[in-house]
């Protein structure tokens, strides 16, 4: 079942799904949404294909620097609606995205482009140091 984002325009509820082409807009006022979905092993390959950069959170529940990071990230998915995907995934739940990455520590962000692995980053980062990660590393590629 998609996910329920408030439009941070209009306030109107908008289902985003984990998986969709394109960018998620509000249905009523076509605002950009942010985007951010939980994969699965199974949704993985599929949540972090498609245009535009994809940050993956792999975490756990009982991480407490997981629990930090979250906020920060869906901060940075408000402010970068329409030009940035999150896609979170539960290491406890999912070992095997964690195992194919060969992640020894949570958090761990993957950064994708295009589908393709541009980057890493373990451990929680406050806003400013995650931004300036993801511009350099997307900025790096162009």
């Amino acid at each position: 079942m998609p996910a329920t984002t408030p439009c941070p325009s209009c306030g109107k509820k908008n289902r985003v799904p984990a998986v969709a082409s394109g960018t998620p807009a509000c249905g009523a006022c076509g605002t950009p949404l942010p985007w951010v979905a939980d994969a699965s092993t199974s949704t993985f390959d599929a949540a972090v294909a498609g245009k535009g950069p994809v940050l993956v959170d792999l975490w756990a529940p009982w991480c407490g620097p997981c629990r930090m990071v979250a906020p920060v990230l869906e901060q940075l998915a408000a402010e970068r609606a329409g030009e940035l995907k999150v896609v979170k995934v539960n290491v406890d739940e999912e070992p095997s995205v964690s195992a194919r990455f060969g992640v020894q520590g949570i958090p761990t962000m993957l950064l994708f482009a295009d589908g393709e692995l541009i980057g890493r980053q373990t451990g929680a980062l406050p806003a400013p140091a995650l931004t300036q990660w993801i511009d350099a590393t997307v900025g790096a590629r162009a």
